[in-house]
């Protein structure tokens, strides 16, 4: 047998290069500390600053107060009109606040609103003490979640990001937490992050996400801003059939903030595309069987296979089919025959496995031999 390669130029220019020129570099200057920015359709990864690096997440930490409350939500543990007493503790914390009164019991749902619009410290600690018994107990599953999503670099002292020396996590960290809220739960994601606004004891408050007011698609998720922190943002964007994380930190301003993640975003969306190669189940190729009761077999993807690029890179993205020619019988739908190698600028090589699609018998034993003459006379399978 032989091994086949074959190297594709697909419709949308996709040509063999052995280097991307410099000029189409994916680069742009950033001044957050900490930057994380991803493609959530494809799971590429746009840019990377000090993604790994342990940072002071301030309120942005309380995207995963609001999944553990989406999760209890979910298992039926605690219903949306269910109330929560306000402690004096909670009331009294200072901050960020949703304005709860004292002693006042206070539905689940006006709490969500007060954690994700108001970012309400009081809000939050109200949540963990009802949820958990005590903000250290509740702050103790926030950590074990983060892990289990593979955030293992969080470790979460409250509930509310409040200071609090080993209250830390990582830009990619709380982009992992983001991602999961948003596959886990889009309905209550829609619901709640893109509120504008929310009025409580009759103090309207206007969302502390600004880029939900700019046409950018954003639709969430938080910002964050303490002394040891700076400011940040984790922002979840959406155009067209893209959806876009971004996480910043450590900036002086609000103003720097919003600038720099508006910039980013518009980057994401203008400066990359996503260009589909193969869909799951495609045929990428029919190949020659060998001693089977079919001549040939389609050759199919074993998953839709994507990815994000500069528009300008388009053409330097290599495609090759490897298998060995003839296939051998018998086949099993779906048994691995091959590879399908994608070449990314500036990224490397991934392999994606090739699959049979369909089942191919082996031929009887007269046609096994007569396919192995012509096989050695001509070269290809007989007739």
């Amino acid at each position: 047998m032989r091994k086949f390669l074959i190297l594709l130029s697909l419709a949308f220019g996709l040509m063999a290069s052995a280097k991307a020129a410099t000029d189409t570099k994916a680069s742009i200057d950033v001044k957050a500390p900490q930057v994380y920015l991803k493609d959530l359709n494809t799971g590429d990864i746009l840019l990377e600053k000090n993604a790994d690096q342990k940072m002071v997440p301030s309120s942005m930490s309380k995207i995963i107060t609001a999944y553990l409350v989406f999760e209890r939500l979910k298992s039926g543990d605690v219903k949306l009109d269910d109330t929560f007493h306000v402690s004096e503790y909670a009331w009294g914390k200072q901050g960020s606040k949703t304005f709860l009164p004292v002693n006042a019991k206070v539905s689940v749902e006006d709490l969500l609103k007060g954690v994700i619009v108001q970012s309400g410290n009081d809000a939050c600690i109200v949540l963990a003490e009802g949820l958990s018994g005590t903000e250290a107990a509740f702050a103790d599953e926030a950590t074990q979640k983060a892990h289990e999503m593979g955030a293992t670099n969080s470790t979460f002292l409250n509930s509310t990001g409040w200071p609090d020396e080993g209250h830390l996590t990582t830009a990619k960290d709380l982009a992992i937490i983001a991602e999961r809220t948003i596959r886990d739960f889009p309905k209550e994601y829609e619901k709640y992050y893109a509120l504008k606004e929310f009025t409580f004891n009759n103090i309207k408050q206007g969302n502390r996400n600004t880029l939900l007011y700019k046409n950018i698609g954003a639709d969430g998720m938080k910002t964050g801003h303490t002394d040891s922190g700076g400011y940040g943002i984790v922002v979840s964007a959406k155009q067209g059939d893209r959806r876009l994380i971004l996480v910043i930190n450590g900036l002086p301003s609000s103003k720097d903030r919003d600038a720099e993640a508006t910039a980013l975003i518009n980057w994401g969306f203008n400066f990359w595309k996503n260009y589909k190669i193969f869909g799951k189940g495609d045929v990428v190729e029919v190949a020659d069987v060998w001693s089977g009761t079919e001549k040939s077999v389609p050759l199919v993807a074993s998953k839709d296979i994507s990815f994000t690029i500069p528009r300008s890179q388009r053409k330097y993205l290599e495609v090759k089919i490897v298998y060995d020619s003839p296939v051998a019988a018998p086949l099993k739908a779906g048994d691995k025959v091959g590879i399908i190698e994608v070449t990314e600028p500036e990224k490397g090589v991934y392999k994606i496995p090739l699959h049979a699609g369909k089942d191919v018998k082996m031929a009887s034993f007269f046609n096994r031999i007569n396919n192995s003459i012509h096989y050695l006379l001509y070269g290809k399978h007989g007739s």
